[in-house]
């Protein structure tokens, strides 16, 4: 990875459109007068009263129960130490960000400009009819210990130190989950541990509240073990002394035989022989980052019978703190608590534990290479993109705050709580996730065929550090390295092609092969070799060829070109799947309500009832393959026959009885207007026959491209959703077309997509 490119990429990130990562946006009505008097002067008058008569009533009318404080001073952030307050900010967005996208948890960051902890608690403590909790980061040992313990004995909402607690609650599950594998107790096993800061010390408490006894875990700081003997400890140090090993004793000589290893301090500190040295299947969480305390190829390659977790995405057992703090706090807050507590942190823990063990979905399973994840050695925490995190960990903390009497507003109905929980986030960003986690398990050649720019460029930068996609160049050679000088861009040993320079025999010899299968291909189409041969000088066509002969595996076009300008390339030299009279494009928006199909939205102009239904049979094989089930709407201006023979209506209505009759079990009607689908007690009670009554779509089906077109573009423009497409349908080898004027992201979500295709 090109360091200096990467950091102008996370600059341009942070600073691109409206700076920063989050914003504040209305919740209410704002659309005339009446609403804004009603927002502001004199409606509000009206809440604030009933406030002022009781003060819970701060809940009903505000934002205050879904509103967390992540606060810092910026005197221990990541890994870049004692920067300051303004420098931690964006820490503190990226941190209010996970918190939207997890749980549904809105944000503001506060930086404080103090070391003085006295002061620091005092300017929290003032704020907190403001917050329904506060998230504590990024402060320094051993203050941030007196910090929190302090705001917790004073203010009545929960507060947490995610620094300490995050890495404790999941580091304890795997560990829970690890003890059980091997068949030990975890009041029985040694404990050795690398690191005595915050994190080190909270992971250990709670180990300790788990059962695991302080006279079995020996801990380690840079000075070496924590020993009564010490006279240089401070903070919290004191609650792990242990005198069962001599003073001076060396992280090495403590392995022997050892059970456990917590690593939380600085990377390659251990080598193989140390994990030779421990005792029967040893437990190693070596979570320091992005470095571990031992590889995971070192560490395995040196025990067959090791479990083994880090801090990394890349390896099995990823530690992540994202798997705790937005659902612990999204339970806090729904039962109103007034603190977090041990109880609720251990609730945590084993609701973490308890999911590892249920059988994964599908979705998950495909995001990790249709792995068949199930509960071993390779898999003791669930992973991030498990959608049932918010409804496995949110209530085991509602209840553990329930049960120890400090929920305010206790649950009653938990089937509905669990819906709506479920209803808080779409399946947007964990559909991004899924197929971009999905494509980095078997990476695929994919060729550019619009390399001569430089947003292409910073695409295949992207995918190609991100392990998503090996890129293959399609363009003029210094046209693009010129682009590549000029931004910048890092793209080492990158394959560039020129269709219309061969640079070597090797090329020579492949452009007369490519010319001679496409002159078999399309000799009875009126064209000759030669013909062929120049067709293959276009990027389109030498890129769909490539992809055809298997020298790549999926082509990405159509940036600068019109849409049939990549489409027929494909047709005639890769062909439609058999059985597929159309292809068909559908573009992917990411509502807040999960992701909506959308289809035909870029090919076919004139359509009758078969190809509609094709379209239809097409799409949701897409879908399927993201694990959704297909909810299917055909939508034009006519309900159930209201318009008795308008042309887009009696098309769409006999589309539908096709899809009826060859798929009886499927969710799709229509004809039907396209807010129908979306309002399930509208469509139940005008007409409660329709397979959709009950059910919300995710799949819509236009009667033509007209339509189609000017609804995902005015979707996407006028709300500002996120959009993956089109995506290529129907082909017999992945060939997608990016919109005019993709962002980098844009063509990432596309190539990450096609790897998937491709995997296919």
């Amino acid at each position: 990875m090109n360091k200096n490119s990467y950091k102008e990429e996370a600059l341009h990130y942070h600073a691109k459109g409206r700076p920063g990562k989050i914003e504040v946006i209305p919740t209410k009505e704002t659309a005339n007068q009446r609403d804004l008097s009603l927002a502001y002067s004199p409606g509000v008058a009206d809440p604030c009263l009933e406030i002022a008569k009781n003060i819970d009533d701060v809940y009903k009318y505000t934002a205050k129960g879904n509103l967390v404080a992540v606060i810092s001073n910026g005197t221990a952030v990541l890994g870049l130490g004692d920067i300051g307050p303004e420098a931690s900010k964006p820490v503190m967005e990226g941190k209010g960000l996970l918190f939207k996208i997890y749980a549904d948890i809105d944000v503001f960051d506060i930086e404080l400009n103090t070391k003085d902890v006295d002061e620091f608690v005092r300017t929290v403590k003032i704020m907190e009819p403001t917050f329904g909790g506060v998230n504590l980061e990024d402060i320094s040992a051993p203050e941030c210990f007196e910090i929190e313990e302090r705001l917790r004995e004073e203010l009545d909402i929960p507060v947490m130190h995610d620094d300490q607690h995050g890495t404790a609650i999941i580091s304890a599950a795997a560990l829970l989950n690890a003890l059980e594998i091997v068949g030990k107790k975890i009041d029985d096993v040694k404990i050795v541990v690398s690191g005595a800061g915050a994190s080190a010390i909270s992971c250990n408490k709670l180990y300790a509240s788990l059962g695991a006894k302080k006279s079995n875990i020996f801990m380690f700081d840079s000075k070496g073990l924590i020993h009564p003997d010490r006279t240089n400890l401070n903070g919290k140090k004191p609650e792990f002394v242990n005198d069962n090993m001599p003073m001076g004793t060396s992280l090495t000589d403590a392995l022997v035989g050892a059970d456990v290893f917590i690593g939380l301090s600085k990377g390659g500190i251990l080598n193989a022989d140390n994990i030779k040295s421990m005792g029967k299947d040893p437990i190693v969480f070596a979570m320091a980052n992005p470095t571990p305390e031992i590889s995971y190829e070192e560490a395995t390659g040196a025990r067959e019978d090791v479990i083994m977790a880090t801090g990394r995405s890349d390896y099995p057992n990823q530690v992540n703190n994202v798997l705790g703090f937005p659902y612990i706090f999204r339970g806090a807050l729904d039962v109103r608590s007034n603190v977090i507590n041990e109880e609720m942190k251990i609730a945590a823990v084993k609701a973490l534990a308890n999911l590892a063990k249920k059988p994964v979905p599908d979705m998950v399973n495909m995001a990790y290479g249709d792995a068949n994840l199930k509960f071993g050695r390779d898999y003791i925490i669930p992973k991030p993109v498990d959608p049932r995190l918010i409804t496995e960990v949110a209530p085991a903390v509602a209840k553990a705050a329930m049960d120890t009497g400090v929920a305010k507003h206790p649950i009653t109905d938990w089937d509905a709580y669990d819906f709506e929980l479920s209803s808080r986030l779409g399946l947007d960003n964990t559909l991004t996730k899924v197929i971009e986690t999905k494509a980095k398990q078997e990476p695929k050649k994919v060729v550019f065929a619009d390399a001569e720019n430089a947003s292409v460029l910073k695409a295949a930068q992207v995918v190609l550090e991100e392990k998503i996609a090996f890129p293959i160049l399609l363009g003029n050679r210094g046209r693009i390295e010129a682009l590549i000088e000029e931004y910048r861009i890092d793209l080492p040993n990158v394959e560039i092609i020129d269709p219309m320079v061969a640079a070597n025999d090797e090329e020579i010899a492949t452009r007369e092969r490519y010319g001679q299968v496409y002159f078999e291909k399309r000799k009875r189409k009126g064209e000759t070799l030669q013909e062929g041969l120049a067709m293959l000088r276009k990027r389109n066509y030498y890129g769909a060829m490539m992809v055809d002969q298997g020298d790549a595996d999926a082509m990405i076009g159509g940036l600068l070109r019109k849409y049939p300008d990549t489409v027929r390339p494909a047709l005639q030299i890769i062909g439609a799947r058999e059985g597929v009279k159309k292809v068909a494009t559908m573009h992917i928006l990411m509502t807040s309500k999960g992701p909506l199909f959308l289809a035909d939205t870029t090919i076919n102009h004139h359509l009758d009832a078969e190809d509609v239904a094709g379209i239809a049979e097409l799409v949701t094989d897409a879908v399927k393959k993201f694990n959704i089930e297909p909810k299917i709407a055909l939508v034009t201006y006519s309900n159930f026959g209201s318009v008795a023979d308008g042309e887009s209506a009696v098309l769409m209505r006999k589309a539908t009885a096709l899809l009826h009759e060859r798929h009886p079990d499927w969710i799709v009607d229509g004809e039907m207007q396209a807010h129908m689908p979306f309002d399930s007690d509208l469509l139940k009670e005008m007409h409660p026959f329709s397979k959709l009554a009950g059910h919300t779509a995710n799949v819509l089906i236009f009667p033509n491209l007209s339509s189609a077109n000017i609804a995902y573009n005015l979707l996407h423009e006028v709300s500002d959703i996120d959009m993956i497409g089109p995506v290529m349908l129907g082909l017999k080898k992945p060939v997608h077309i990016l919109q005019l004027g993709a962002t980098v992201r844009e063509i990432v979500d596309v190539v990450a997509l096609a790897v998937v295709d491709a995997q296919g």
